[in-house]
């Protein structure tokens, strides 16, 4: 057959399995060796034909890659030539195929052989243990009343166990009560360490004793209630033992600079309890299984220790009633005892501590909770509002900085981040907002002090101040605004918000104190009106008060600027400067009516004697302007200009409420003269009191006179309307009075006049100053049918 099924076929020697290595793998390989060797006996046709159907197709597919192949090969005439050495080598081939697989059937069957051998050899000596050990199974069953003897035995030796070491514990037993004896001697003597030492030898005594009846399930409770009865001392000795520790560290911070040697024994001490607590804790399952009084924690109590002396010692409850006025002094206390106390920590007890204490940052931590505690019990007393302020500056800019606990000696080994803040900042708030509605109820209360006193110096009967102007003052301006910036100045040591809410809340107090002092100069003037004589000095405080709203007008803006701060500077509110405008305008209209009252007004004598009423009028004006010149500027200057604006307006008013008629032309020309000359007097006393000449408004008395003197009633109407063109406010009732004032205007010239004005309303322009708009005319009486006399 052809070299390329004899490859492929899956029962050559190429594809049978390695050598096994034990019998049953022998037997198996033996088992697929013989298979193979079937198919190749039957492939060699030493198996008849029809006992394996295989075979067949076999056979075919060799058949036909044969045919293949030997069509391949001898598709030519002259390859038929070499057909005989072609079947002498694939004979060849075949043999040789053949020996190969027969050799080594031969090998494997041998191997087979050799391990049935084995087999049998195996079963035999099963057999035989199988017997021996069924010999043995009758010997022990025989023998079980034996092994009942050896339980006793047993039993004996676990009880001599029991008593060799009851035998070894009993001297120490016998010596418990004198150890406890020595033991509270050495306590007694300072000598803590060999009083420690001897008190684990007694626990672990009785905590071994309590492992043994544990393990032998002896551990009753009348067993245990022994054992305790007997080593009562012992919960004795550690109490006392705790009471010494307890004491020193209660007092480690002066045992670091005196005996520092006590205070390192007492920490070695805790420290062992603390080793015994952890392994017991390991070892002991479960936990309810610890020996009494495990586990001690001492490391914990040594902490709360500390902590609890560091209260007693600083934060102790202090009744409000005995601080009072010294919390100042309270707080530099506890700033300067804490301070020490922290370097000693640092400088001494660090070294006498283990690492892991961390005992700096420990006490630095107990010291801010104790201290937070203290302040909130503080903060429930009725604090006024410098204690307050102390609380709050302490606790908000002295505590955290470099004069406490961001000490320079201090770092960097405390760090104050880690902290917090000493107050929540909740509680700032409540104490912000506490302080000033105290600051606002003492300032309110101050201001109106300060106005009463004001009020009962008005009706003194000397002048007040002068400055070195010559200007009347008051200390009111001073005293308010050193009052206002010194609690604003205060204010901003806390915070800059603080500040800013002081300067919100000292502005509106500044407006009420203005309202406050409108009142009292209504009641000032009111009280004058009813008896003159009570202030005799009445011009000269109006003027005061003038000259004191003014500094205050001045100092506001300065006194909520602060250049030093970052924030923007508090903005005055408009309500603020129209009550300080009010006030200032109520005093001036009180001087203005003081004038008026000594003023005469023309009348029907005044055409005929002018002068000396001019003259009297000039004097009441003159000796009123020189008390102006005692206010500041733009005081003085403002109460001039409204000076010349009450004369202008009261002569006017004089003209026109029909106190003058003129009856004929000679009286009009008399009445446009004298109006004239008034007008140059007027102008020339104000420019010399120090009005100037464009600022007064007396032209128009001599553009009404003009009016007066005019002869042709053929252009009263454009003069009329040229009048209403320069004065706009001028009403139809204005221009009425003023032509009854001539006396010889007829009703029809009257209307055709009235007629024009209506013709051509007038807007006033902006900025424009009045003139007739503040003078009241009584309107002109209705036209009856019949006269007066008939209709009543």
């Amino acid at each position: 057959m052809g070299m390329s099924a004899e490859e492929d076929d899956p029962t050559s020697p190429k594809a049978l399995p390695p050598t096994l290595h034990t019998l049953w793998e022998e037997v198996t390989s033996y088992c697929t060796l013989t298979l193979c060797y079937g198919i190749l006996i039957k492939s060699a046709n030493y198996i008849p034909d029809g006992e394996w159907p295989e075979m067949g197709k076999a056979e075919k597919l060799a058949r036909g890659a044969a045919l293949k192949w030997a069509s391949g090969v001898f598709y030519r005439a002259n390859k038929l030539e070499g057909l005989e050495q072609y079947r002498v080598r694939e004979m060849q081939r075949n043999s040789s195929i053949q020996s190969r697989i027969k050799s080594t059937v031969q090998s494997y069957l041998e191997g087979v052989s050799m391990g049935l051998e084995q087999l049998h050899s195996a079963i035999t000596d099963i057999l035989q243990v199988q017997k021996e050990l069924g010999s043995v199974r009758q010997d022990l069953t025989s023998s079980v009343s034996s092994f009942q003897t050896l339980q006793r035995i047993q039993e004996m030796v676990v009880e001599h166990a029991q008593l060799s070491s009851v035998v070894q514990t009993l001297p120490k037993l016998f010596s418990v009560h004198r150890l406890l004896s020595e033991t509270f001697e050495l306590l007694q003597n300072k000598h803590l360490l060999e009083a420690h030492t001897r008190l684990m030898d007694l626990e672990n005594l009785r905590d071994d004793i309590l492992s043994q009846l544990h393990n032998h399930n002896l551990l009753s409770p009348l067993h245990l209630a022994s054992l305790e009865s007997y080593f009562g001392g012992l919960l004795e000795l550690n109490d006392a033992l705790a009471q010494h520790l307890w004491h020193i560290v209660g007092h480690s911070t002066k045992l670091v600079s005196e005996d520092p040697a006590l205070f390192v024994s007492a920490v070695r001490i805790i420290e062992r309890e603390e080793n015994i607590d952890g392994a017991l804790l390991l070892r002991t399952q479960p936990p309810d299984l610890l020996p009494p009084g495990r586990p001690k924690c001492w490391r914990q109590k040594f902490f709360r220790v500390i902590q609890d002396s560091i209260v007693a010692a600083h934060f102790q409850a202090v009744p409000s009633s005995t601080l009072g006025r010294h919390l100042t002094r309270h707080l530099a206390s506890l700033q300067s005892n804490i301070l020490a106390e922290l370097h000693i920590v640092k400088d001494l007890m660090v070294q006498c501590c283990p690492p892991h204490y961390n005992i700096l940052m420990a006490f630095t931590t107990m010291y801010h909770q104790s201290l937070a505690k203290h302040l909130d019990h503080i903060l429930t007393w009725d604090l006024d509002k410098q204690e307050i302020f102390a609380l709050l500056h302490w606790a908000v800019h002295v505590y955290p900085s470099s004069e406490m606990m961001a000490h320079p000696d201090l770092l960097p080994e405390v760090d104050t981040s880690v902290l917090g803040p000493l107050l929540p900042l909740e509680r700032i708030k409540y104490l912000e907002e506490t302080y000033l509605e105290k600051v606002q109820a003492s300032i309110a209360e101050w201001m109106q002090k300060t106005l009463e006193m004001e009020f009962k110096e008005w009706f003194s009967e000397e002048e007040p101040e002068s400055d070195y102007q010559g200007c009347f003052q008051t200390s009111l301006p001073n005293i308010i605004m050193k009052m206002l910036d010194e609690n604003i100045r205060v204010a901003s040591i806390i915070s800059d918000t603080l500040r800013e809410k002081m300067c919100n809340m000292t502005l509106k107090e500044l407006e009420i104190f203005l309202g406050s002092l409108y009142e009292d100069l209504v009641k000032f003037g009111m009280e004058h009106q009813q008896e003159p004589t009570a202030s005799k000095c009445y011009a000269p405080y109006l003027l005061s008060t003038l000259n004191n709203c003014l500094a205050l007008s001045t100092s506001i803006p300065a006194l909520y600027t602060d250049g030093a701060s970052s924030l923007e500077p508090t903005k005055v509110p408009p309500s603020l400067d129209i009550a300080l405008e009010k006030a200032q305008k109520k005093a001036c209209r009180m001087l203005l009516e003081e004038m008026l009252v000594d003023l005469k007004l023309p009348s029907r004598q005044w055409l005929s004697d002018g002068t000396q009423l001019m003259s009297s009028i000039c004097e009441v004006i003159d000796k009123h302007a020189n008390r102006f010149c005692r206010t500041q500027e733009p005081l003085s200057t403002y109460l001039l200009s409204e000076t010349e604006h009450l004369v202008r307006s009261q002569y006017l008013r004089a003209l026109l409420q029909k106190r003058m008629v003129c009856r004929h032309s000679e009286e009009r020309r008399q009445m446009a003269r004298r109006m004239l000359q008034d007008a140059s007097q007027f102008k020339e006393l104000f420019c010399n009191l120090g009005l100037k000449e464009n600022k007064q408004t007396f032209k128009v008395i001599a553009d009404l006179q003009e009016l007066i003197c005019l002869k042709d009633h053929s252009i009263l109407s454009l003069e009329v309307l040229g009048f209403v063109l320069k004065y706009p406010d001028v009403s139809d009732d204005h221009i009425s009075m003023l032509l009854d004032l001539r006396g010889d205007i007829s009703k029809e010239v009257r209307n055709n006049v009235l007629e024009i004005m209506a013709q051509n309303p007038q807007v006033l322009p902006e900025n424009y100053e009045h003139v007739f708009s503040h003078i009241l005319v009584s309107p002109p009486e209705p036209l009856f049918c019949l006269g007066k006399s008939k209709c009543a």
